[in-house]
């Protein structure tokens, strides 16, 4: 059965850090792409940032660029999501993702497995 756990949520003023956590069990860890998605109030769910199995390719959504990070421990079968310069706008509840493949994958339809969320709200 796998498992996705988010950690790390919470409310943060503008400007602001916090790091995303996400434990994956049940699967093959380093055979899969991992990604965070996010889900403003009223809003579709997006995508954030993804990342290949190896760490060696990561692909980031425009409004993050050059602020969020995303990470993997396949060791610790752990994925991560480093948020910097905080907006309000990135207010939401965010996801922890997997599906096993090669390229990264930024489509939200094509993942498998999904985590149940944490929330961050940011606040101006």
């Amino acid at each position: 059965q796998v498992q996705l756990v988010e950690s790390g949520g919470g409310l943060v003023q503008a400007g602001g850090s916090l790091r995303l956590s996400c434990a994956a069990s049940g699967l093959t860890f380093s055979r899969h792409v991992m990604g965070w998605f996010r889900q403003a109030p009223g809003k579709e769910r997006e995508f954030v940032a993804a990342l290949s199995w190896s760490g060696g390719s990561t692909s980031y959504a425009d409004s993050v660029k050059g602020r969020f990070t995303i990470s993997r421990d396949n060791a610790k079968n752990m994925v991560y999501l480093q948020m910097n310069s905080l907006k309000p706008e990135d207010t939401a509840v965010y996801y922890c993702a997997a599906v096993r493949n090669v390229l990264v994958i930024t489509e939200a339809r094509v993942y498998n497995y999904w985590g149940q969320g944490t929330q961050v709200t940011v606040s101006s």
